[in-house]
């Protein structure tokens, strides 16, 4: 009989990443845009194939989005998360306070973008933009770190793979009132207490690796 189970993730792609943005993060330090131009392609090109990400880090949750921890560099210098949002899913306007990279894997977002009245006030939107799968756009307090994100899908999930300049689960950040722009504190943590395994070499490696 054939074998109709799962492929196992190809972890081999994730761990690849993580080491050439480990790469471009030590050679970079503090130059951001060429981090995020870089990022930018390092990201596309992690997101054009949809086999490595591990099912454990892909599950929606029925009311909330849920923000899973692949990576932190062990200075937290980066970060990398999996975003899974359920039909009608998304989050409040928030800022970052560090540089990001947001990349569709699976579904389409809708990505609505703020700008902060200095006299306080309703936070003023832009036009809003479709992500769909394959695109990748960037984040900061430089080039604009105000936002809000939604599920495009009515009827399935959505899940985007974001890179942060920091361990961003720990990041004191702000979210903001649409009427008012009043701003308050949170810090978001992860929804996941274990991270995958990318060092198990013992595993066969996919050829698509």
């Amino acid at each position: 009989m054939p074998d109709n189970s799962p492929s196992p993730p190809n972890l081999p792609r994730l761990r690849g990443f993580i080491a050439d943005f480990t790469r471009l993060v030590e050679r970079h330090s503090g130059d951001e845009p060429t981090i995020l131009d870089a990022g930018r392609a390092l990201l596309a090109d992690l997101i054009a194939t949809d086999d490595w990400l591990p099912d454990a880090y892909a599950q929606p949750d029925p009311v909330h989005y849920r923000q899973y921890l692949l990576h932190c560099d062990p200075y937290e210098r980066f970060s990398v998360v999996s975003f899974v949002w359920g039909p009608g899913q998304r989050t409040p306007i928030h800022d970052h306070t560090v540089w990001g990279l947001v990349g569709v894997l699976r579904g389409a977002e809708r990505s609505q973008r703020y700008d902060l009245q200095e006299a306080g006030g309703p936070p003023v939107a832009s036009p809003s933009e479709l992500l769909e799968a394959g695109t990748v756009e960037a984040v900061s307090p430089r080039i604009g770190d105000v936002h809000a994100i939604a599920n495009a899908l009515p009827d399935r999930p959505s899940i985007s793979i974001h890179v942060y300049g920091g361990n961003i689960g720990a990041v004191r950040r702000s979210v903001f009132d649409p009427l008012t722009g009043q701003r308050k504190l949170f810090i978001s943590g992860y929804a996941n207490t274990a991270l995958p395994n990318l060092w198990d070499r013992s595993q066969p490696v996919p050829h698509a690796a």
